[in-house]
């Protein structure tokens, strides 16, 4: 049994959220820098060059790459032979969030209520998600969520007979949907199978895996390939302006459902795709 104190766990969500917000992540690094080269359109082009050069600016002067600065999402896995001492774990985290989005001078863009409205001022409560698995380690993942992107997202109860067809009609309608809205070039992440929550978590949970990292099913993979350049045929481009780099990325993440349905999440993020991972 590997005891771990919760206070470790606040230290490097601070770090984390601080992170997310300034700097990309080799793989996103990769994706948007092949796109500002391979974009056929000249308007494209310059608005994917304003945006290299907003990057560039937020990482030497360390300012947010966005002014949203996000909800912090944040996956958990803990190792079962994990014995974590020194607090509540959700409390610490939620302490490390406030932390990162206060001494960061990170906006705060998190109300108490849905409908009063009133700002929390420290950017928390976190949405946590929480997973026990084998090991004695950690695995920490952060990725602060604009509501940009994530007002463009959907669920989509399809029916069994709608197959892979309606999947892809699926994606391809939030996409269209969203139009400008979600800050193109985006990445789109895919959730099929499950229940009407787990497709969106899965969504969710998509657009934090590298971008260098190939589903292990081939169906999939086939998918989120043919997806990617149909989206990229769609003409939306990089700010909504046209072009041919709709999107970056697509990630699709699969999991067993019911013989009755087909659940589609589609979580879409902007160009920056947030998020930060540690492993303790």
């Amino acid at each position: 049994m590997r005891e771990v104190n919760v206070s470790l766990i606040t230290q490097n969500l601070k770090e984390m959220c601080i992170e997310a917000n300034h700097f990309l992540t080799p793989d996103m690094a990769k994706v948007f820098n092949e796109a500002v080269v391979e974009e056929k359109s000249p308007l494209g082009k310059q608005v994917l060059n304003q945006l290299k050069e907003n990057l560039q600016i937020a990482g030497d002067e360390m300012i947010p790459i966005c002014q949203d600065t996000g909800m912090a999402v944040v996956f958990i896995n803990v190792g079962q032979d994990v014995h974590l001492v020194g607090g509540d774990i959700t409390d610490a985290i939620n302490e490390g969030v406030r932390q990162g989005y206060v001494e960061g001078y990170l906006r705060k863009s998190v109300v108490k209520d849905p409908i009063y409205r009133e700002n929390t001022k420290d950017n928390t409560p976190a949405i946590i998600h929480f997973n026990i698995v084998p090991g004695d380690k950690v695995d920490i993942t952060v990725a602060p969520k604009g509501f940009g992107s994530e007002n463009m997202s959907r669920v989509f109860m399809l029916k069994p007979a709608d197959g892979i067809e309606g999947v892809k009609n699926a994606i391809l309608t939030a996409v269209k949907d969203a139009g400008p809205n979600a800050c193109p070039p985006m990445v789109v992440g895919v959730g099929i199978g499950g229940t009407f929550e787990k497709c969106a978590l899965l969504a969710k949970k998509a657009l934090t895996r590298d971008l260098d990292e190939e589903s292990p099913i081939e169906y999939v993979r086939d998918l989120e390939k043919e997806m990617l350049t149909k989206i990229n045929k769609l003409g939306i481009g990089p700010g909504g302006l046209g072009g041919t780099k709709t999107a970056l990325a697509v990630n699709i993440e699969t999991y067993p459902t019911h013989i009755a349905g087909l659940p589609v999440g589609i979580n879409i993020c902007c160009h920056v795709n947030r998020h930060s991972h540690r492993v303790l």
